[in-house]
């Protein structure tokens, strides 16, 4: 899992990855993510593969960090907001 920060944003991609390891994957990065350093998690699932990281990332990923998910204009990509940091 390939990660980038970009200021509060870290940007993460699991081109590659099976749903149950980009699942694995993201539920620790999302359990030690520093919510008052990064506000937004932006996924990389692609979608010229298939649908199965993009409906994991967006249906079934569940965490109790997770604020919102936005779906992008880019189809590859999905936005996750995480609550505000205490």
């Amino acid at each position: 899992m390939l990660q980038e920060r970009h200021g509060n944003i870290l940007e993460v991609d699991i081109h590659g990855m099976t749903a149950g390891e980009a699942k694995r994957g993201l539920e620790q990065l999302l359990n030690r993510a520093d919510t008052k350093k990064v506000t937004e998690i932006r996924v990389i699932h692609g979608y010229n593969g298939g649908q199965t990281l993009r409906d994991m990332v967006r249906l079934r990923l569940k965490h109790p960090r997770i604020a919102a998910k936005l779906v992008c204009l880019n189809p590859g990509e999905t936005r996750i907001l995480l609550k505000e940091g205490k």
